[in-house]
């Protein structure tokens, strides 16, 4: 079977269907969940999404490990912008882990809406390098093998994964990293 070589959105419908995609959490991992910024909440409500699809979170102690685990060496920073027994914005999660905005199609919102996280997964940037998170439920990594291709099957370019990376830093308040 023949694979497009960039994403005409389908891959991600196809991982919807399939279930164990990455728009869902186990359950009792929702303070886990990525913030959602004022910005980033803005975007999604003009695009349709609802109160019901946002949840105020607590700042936890799992939350704070969780974001330094993301950010290594940024921790002051990220204790300001977070600190503890402070809150934040998050995505709903259903009982069953599932993002509110999860259909059987994929998400509800256009791609463009979407918070940064989610856009930018299963991308990352450390140290100036571009990594992504493993996941053998991810579909276009099962279509791709891996990380081979996945930019490609995903609609997303180098340049593209750096922009949206240095976006979510602006958003969630860290300065850019030279």
């Amino acid at each position: 079977m023949t694979m497009p070589e960039t994403d005409d959105g389908s891959v991600c419908a196809r991982c919807a269907l399939h279930g164990g995609t990455c728009c869902a959490l186990r359950p009792g991992e929702e303070e886990l969940c990525f913030p959602v910024s004022a910005v980033e909440r803005a975007r999604m409500e003009a695009a349709g999404a609802r109160l019901k699809h946002f949840t105020r979170q607590e700042n936890t102690r799992a939350f704070a490990e969780n974001l330094a685990r993301l950010f290594p060496g940024e921790e002051e920073a990220l204790a300001r912008l977070f600190p503890p027994g402070g809150g934040h914005d998050r995505l709903t999660i259903l009982p069953g882990g599932a993002c509110a905005l999860l259909k059987t199609d994929g998400c509800a919102l256009p791609r463009e809406a979407r918070p940064l996280y989610c856009r930018l997964f299963p991308f990352w940037i450390q140290g100036g390098r571009t990594l992504y998170f493993e996941m053998e439920s991810c579909q276009a990594q099962r279509e791709r093998r891996g990380g081979a291709g996945l930019g490609g099957i995903l609609g997303m370019t180098g340049k593209d994964i750096h922009g949206l990376y240095a976006s979510l830093r602006t958003a969630w308040g860290l300065q850019e990293k030279k």
